[in-house]
């Protein structure tokens, strides 16, 4: 099975869409994974670039589209028809999959069914996977519930960040392992990012006072792949995405971020071409 990293367009923001993309390639990724913004410009420039890098050097180059809808006061009809429309448009751009951060926290579980299967239709009609990140304030926040969502959906499939568990359980899931392994045959992508109790993101992966945290990922990580190996999955995607300030936790005063997010995601990418 061939694993393929992407690279997060967070943090990447002041750069134009060549300028990213033509350093995506010199850092030696395969893909990128991007939550577009609003702007024909450079989603223009986007996809003439990604014709190119396709035409000359990566005829393999990836996108994965991120789905992140912007908070509204007015309710799930709005939140659905702007579902909608961005999922629509998201597939109009022929990417490898989409991952949508899906539902809301505070819905009743019928309400995000409604969502999910309104996804689910989108993604039939398209014929562009849709899968749904494990994410705090979506229909996925907490591990349990999530388990309750699949008995709905068996077809659903998940982007594994588990550090928004970590985080919404304070803890480091010891105590739920056997609900982690119900949930590893639904997991589509990841996302290697490393969180604790308090927090999505450690301040350095690497720092020695992580590693114990690293190797639990790690772990988690490894049966993920393990169990795609398994069905004998082709390929396989990975987005390191470690965040900008303020995920990158900062100093006081100044909001200087501690780490550079660039260089950890590239040395997170190396890590697992060793390790996995």
């Amino acid at each position: 099975m061939e694993i393929r990293y992407l690279c997060p367009y967070w943090g990447c923001e002041q750069l134009s869409a060549s300028e990213f993309l033509n350093r995506v390639i010199t850092h030696g990724y395969d893909g990128v994974e991007i939550n577009f913004p609003n702007d024909e410009k450079f989603m223009a420039e986007f996809q003439d670039t990604c014709a190119t890098i396709r035409s000359t050097s990566h005829p393999h180059f990836m996108v994965i589209a991120q789905n992140v809808l912007s908070p509204s006061e007015k309710g799930i009809a709005d939140y659905t028809a702007r579902l909608i429309d961005r999922l629509e448009m998201l597939a109009s751009l022929k990417p490898y999959a989409i991952n949508s951060h899906t539902g809301k926290d505070y819905y009743s579980f019928s309400e995000n069914c409604q969502i999910i299967e309104t996804t689910q239709q989108i993604a039939k009609k398209t014929g562009i996977p849709i899968w749904h990140e494990i994410h705090r304030g979506r229909f996925s926040f907490h591990l349990k519930t999530v388990l309750d969502y699949l008995e709905v959906f068996p077809a659903l499939g998940l982007v594994a960040d588990y550090s928004h568990f970590c985080v919404v359980s304070e803890s480091t899931l010891q105590d739920q392992q056997a609900l982690l392994d119900r949930l590893i045959p639904f997991v589509k992508h990841l996302h290697a990012r490393i969180g604790f109790e308090q927090g999505p993101q450690v301040n350095h992966p690497f720092a020695p006072e992580w590693e114990s945290y690293r190797n639990l990922y790690l772990k988690w990580w490894k049966t993920i792949v393990a169990n795609h190996q398994k069905r004998n999955a082709t390929i396989f995607t990975i987005t390191p995405e470690f965040g900008p300030y303020p995920y990158m936790p900062s100093a006081p005063f100044t909001q200087k971020p501690l780490a550079s997010q660039w260089d950890i995601n590239l040395e997170m990418k190396q890590f697992l071409q060793q390790h996995l």
